[in-house]
């Protein structure tokens, strides 16, 4: 039998080793959203807003515009979340919605702010001053993002005091604050006083 040289074995086991990190590294991420219902939400806090539909979880605001959250029912702390998200503005208010987390809640912006009113996607907001702090704003977001109304891909990984944001594949933002670390359900944003819709699809999630 004829045994591959010292120096080929070892750039395969660095192959193979290289590869298997990797895969090792990588959060199996398991579908939060079934695409039929509100199965792992607290459907019934927010009846009238979310549904689900082909697939899509779509969340539109009541005639009354209240606004409403569609809380998790399990509480996450350290974890990586991805979902695409596609809306299409139908007033000059435009839509305002993102993704609540963790306790005290830190969320991450998708839509235009309330308090701005301008586009935060990809922005994390804390509710303090400012409530948008600069070094966790991504400033690139128009640039990695598709045209409104079609589908954009957002991962959020939430581990230790860092909050990291990915833009189809394009890292956009990432803030460090150990304020916020308490684990949280995690809350899909119907902001008030907003006529709007949104749609989710291919909801995952990884705990770390």
């Amino acid at each position: 039998m004829k045994y591959p040289s010292p120096s080929l074995a070892l750039a395969l086991a660095l192959t193979f080793g290289s590869a298997f990190t990797t895969n090792a590294a990588e959060p199996q991420l398991t579908p939060l959203f079934n695409g039929k219902d509100l199965t792992h939400f607290k459907a019934a806090e927010s009846a009238g807003f979310w549904r689900a539909e082909n697939g899509i979880l779509i969340g539109e605001n009541d005639a009354a515009k209240k606004g409403n959250y569609l809380w998790t029912e399990k509480s996450y702390s350290d974890f990586v979340i991805e979902f695409d998200v596609r809306w299409k503005t139908t007033t000059d208010r435009g839509v305002d919605t993102g993704l609540e987390m963790r306790s005290p809640k830190i969320q991450l912006q998708l839509g235009i702010s309330g308090s701005l009113r301008v586009d935060m996607s990809g922005s994390f907001y804390t509710g303090g001053k400012p409530a948008y702090p600069e070094v966790g704003q991504a400033k690139d977001a128009k640039k990695l993002m598709k045209p409104e109304g079609e589908w954009n891909t957002f991962r959020i990984q939430a581990k230790g005091n860092t909050f990291t944001c990915w833009i189809n594949g394009q890292k956009a933002s990432e803030y460090t604050d150990a304020k916020f670390s308490g684990a949280g359900p995690l809350g899909f944003q119907i902001h008030p006083g907003v006529v709007m819709k949104c749609e989710y699809r291919n909801i995952r999630l990884a705990e770390l």
